[in-house]
């Protein structure tokens, strides 16, 4: 996987789909903070609140990192890009983004009990100065497909199938993509602060074998009721090892 250092932004990003990166690291001299709404805000007032938090902080525009979104229900593939196309745009007014490519981590997932009735922003994350901080970091979500192909669709990891033997391989490939860029980050299980699940169905009978001895819920795992952004998907996985955490 490749990595771009964003210098205005004050961190390192895994180059990844037009919508979003596959995660960030905080550069030298930098380390990034996480902020988490109380209460999802609809998107158009939480990008108002993330300019303004960045002001108040002393940061740019560009410090903003990642994000994680809650969304009303998951989209068609076709309704997704349409969503995308919207998102960036403020990145691009931003000037976050150049061409294509994008530097900002997200996870947009759908409540499936008590959903927003818009796209909302659930949490972010920038980066601010502070020499000799350790490592932070947010490894974006990721469903159960590979990103960058033309469709989601012909792509998923045992499609339809929510049997327990269905849902671990579906477990274990996204585990293996959260390992793949956490590598590329210069990370693993050990640094990160917490790892969150998003599925409705059953995880227990893997539970153990597949997350906790691998490490990844070495922090605990924090399980959201919610499904991936794209019908078709069931499980979702993101993480980060991020030491300054604020709820507002």
């Amino acid at each position: 996987m490749q990595t771009i250092a964003f210098e205005p932004g004050g961190y390192r990003f895994i180059k990844g789909v037009f919508q979003y990166s596959a995660g960030v690291v905080a550069l030298p001299g930098y380390r990034l903070v996480r902020v988490r709404f109380h209460n999802p805000m609809p998107m158009s007032e939480g990008f108002t609140r993330i300019e303004a938090t960045l002001k108040a902080a002393g940061r740019p525009l560009a410090a903003f990192a990642a994000c994680e979104l809650r969304s009303p229900a998951p989209f068609t593939e076709a309704g997704f890009k349409s969503f995308n196309e919207l998102y960036v745009g403020t990145l691009a007014r931003w000037g976050l983004m150049d061409g294509t490519t994008n530097p900002v981590a997200r996870s947009n997932v759908c409540p499936e009990i008590d959903a927003p009735k818009e796209p909302s922003f659930y949490a972010f994350s920038y980066t601010e100065k502070a020499e000799s901080a350790a490592p932070s970091f947010v490894v974006a979500g990721s469903g159960e497909a590979p990103e960058g192909r033309d469709n989601y669709r012909d792509h998923v990891v045992r499609p339809g199938d929510v049997s327990p033997q269905g849902l671990r391989e579906k477990a274990r490939w996204v585990l293996g993509e959260m390992e793949r860029r956490l590598g590329a980050l210069g990370c693993s299980w050990k640094d990160t602060t917490a790892t969150q699940l998003y599925t409705v169905h059953d995880i227990f009978p893997f539970l153990a074998e597949e997350i906790v001895r691998r490490g990844a819920a070495r922090s605990g795992l924090t399980w959201h009721f919610n499904r991936p952004p794209i019908v078709d998907l069931d499980y979702e996985m993101d993480c980060r090892g991020i030491g300054i955490e604020h709820v507002e």
